[in-house]
């Protein structure tokens, strides 16, 4: 069975409560990874789930344990989780730089997907940082140097623009998102679906590997109730991670 590395997609919600002269605060733990983890389990793969705050530490140190994996997603987590784990942060401690595994990984022949969000690609006000790391090197998209993200409470709507396997049993029809990370493709970047004129999914072949951005969440808020329920939501996770793994 093939093995999926999936890191992100994790928060913890910290609230302060106002009520005339007193306060209180509440916290919370939330996860969005569910919808996503089962199509790739209904797909036939086998899912390593890593929320944010685990990946910080425990992400792989090695191309070695990056093998062990045939796609590594990267959904709605930022690349200073990455790069600075506990050792280096509070340490001061030398560690490997984990995005330029991940992009050795992939010229190597490994398989990259990169889900949008508000800490992947740029993200909100350019916390992302990918395009500052080395896995900008294996995108099939430049990442914006500002803020990307993309708002759109009303609804838009992707569309395929082109015949590719990616979208086989998908159609041209695609239920409304809320919104997207902004990037440029690459001349050599295949783009089969657009929202606008900007890419909703983009793939390209790195060294000996693959990888494939899909520029809007696999979970709330910018899919809706309409996306999650789409009966083509897990032929797109399906089709994505067959076509990074095909050899």
């Amino acid at each position: 069975m093939k093995q999926i590395l999936l890191a992100g997609e994790s928060w913890i919600v910290h609230m302060t409560h106002v009520k005339g002269y007193d306060s209180f605060t509440t916290s919370r733990y939330e996860t969005g990874e569910k919808w996503i983890r089962q199509a790739f389990e209904r797909a036939g793969y086998e899912v390593t789930y890593m929320p944010s705050h685990v990946a910080a530490n425990e992400f792989p140190f090695t191309i070695e344990e990056l093998k062990q994996f045939d796609v590594v997603v990267l959904s709605d987590i930022g690349a200073n989780t990455l790069l600075l784990p506990d050792a280096v942060f509070y340490g001061g401690d030398r560690r490997p730089n984990r995005c330029q595994l991940i992009r050795d990984y992939v010229l190597g022949g490994g398989g990259l997907l990169m889900i949008g969000g508000y800490l992947t690609f740029s993200g909100i006000d350019a916390k992302g940082k990918w395009g500052m790391s080395p896995v900008q090197d294996v995108l099939p998209v430049k990442v914006m140097d500002t803020d990307d993200r993309c708002e759109h409470p009303e609804g838009v709507a992707p569309v395929t623009v082109a015949a590719h396997e990616i979208v086989d049993g998908i159609g041209h029809e695609w239920p409304l998102v809320l919104g997207y990370n902004k990037t440029v493709p690459f001349e050599d970047a295949i783009v089969p679906v657009k929202v606008g004129d900007d890419p909703f999914i983009a793939i390209v072949e790195r060294g000996m590997g693959r990888t494939a951005v899909f520029t809007t969440d696999c979970a709330p808020h910018w899919a809706p109730a309409a996306f999650l329920e789409w009966e083509g939501y897990d032929r797109i996770w399906k089709n994505l991670v067959d076509w990074i793994t095909k050899s």
